[in-house]
């Protein structure tokens, strides 16, 4: 069974390669989900590691109905990605109405061969997933990354099943993957796992330190934008 870690640093990732994984999914800010990394993280990675590389291709936090400008920003990170000798991406665009955006993930498929393709937990967003399944298979996705619509891979375990005898797609369970449940993906014969495996250290006391954590932007269903009226008024205000 193929076990895929969600890295967010280096030195994850070279856990994960210590440990026994057989490929990394790279990416930044595990606590929105994951982001697209830096360059610089994805070049060191790279270099150091001897096992695959898939990078998420993700501009933002949030949900997965993207501008033109961020779209722009997909593609770009793509071909970065290629240029660096990735061996996969890992992303998805969905509708407003909670269907996959066919022509955009289309195009995301195309830019990125011949690297494998992954498209990631937005499945989890599709109203219907069987359909959804069949429309990424016509676009030459190879792998979805889901929890089986549940709130964890553990409590979707019977969609998973369900499927992935409907389809020659790797289904790979994600979401809440732990050592007390990892063989229950195994025995219903899933062929990936996905878990990042997270513990928590370098631990500093922040008594009487302002946090610099904003939770006006962990937000789902809106995207922060600057605004030009906001900004040009402070420029007014200075200038």
């Amino acid at each position: 069974m193929l076990v895929e870690v969600c890295a967010n640093s280096l030195e994850s990732a070279l856990n994960a390669e210590k440990a026994g994984a057989d490929r990394i999914e790279l990416c930044s800010e595990l606590g929105v989900g994951g982001v697209t990394p830096s360059v610089g993280l994805i070049t060191l990675v790279k270099k150091e590691l001897n096992i695959p590389v898939h990078v998420l291709i993700r501009p933002r936090g949030g949900h997965f109905t993207y501008s033109d400008a961020e779209f722009e920003v997909m593609k770009a990170d793509i071909l970065a990605c290629k240029e660096l000798g990735v061996e996969g991406i890992v992303s998805g665009i969905l509708m407003d109405d909670f269907s996959v955006d066919m022509e955009r993930t289309q195009a995301l498929v195309d830019l990125a061969k011949p690297m494998h393709f992954t498209f990631h937990r937005a499945f989890d967003w599709v109203a219907e997933p069987l359909e959804a399944i069949k429309q990424l298979e016509d676009l030459g996705v190879q792998t979805i990354l889901t929890s089986g619509g549940e709130t964890s891979a553990e409590k979707g375990v019977n969609h998973l099943d369900a499927w992935q005898k409907q389809t020659s797609l790797t289904i790979m369970a994600g979401g809440g993957v732990s050592p007390k449940n990892a063989s229950k993906f195994k025995d219903i014969g899933l062929r990936a796992i996905h878990c990042s495996g997270t513990s928590f250290g370098n631990r500093l006391n922040l008594e009487g330190k302002i946090s610099m954590n904003s939770t006006k932007h962990l937000v789902e269903d809106e995207v922060a934008v600057s605004s030009v009226d906001t900004l040009a008024s402070i420029v007014e205000a200075v200038k």
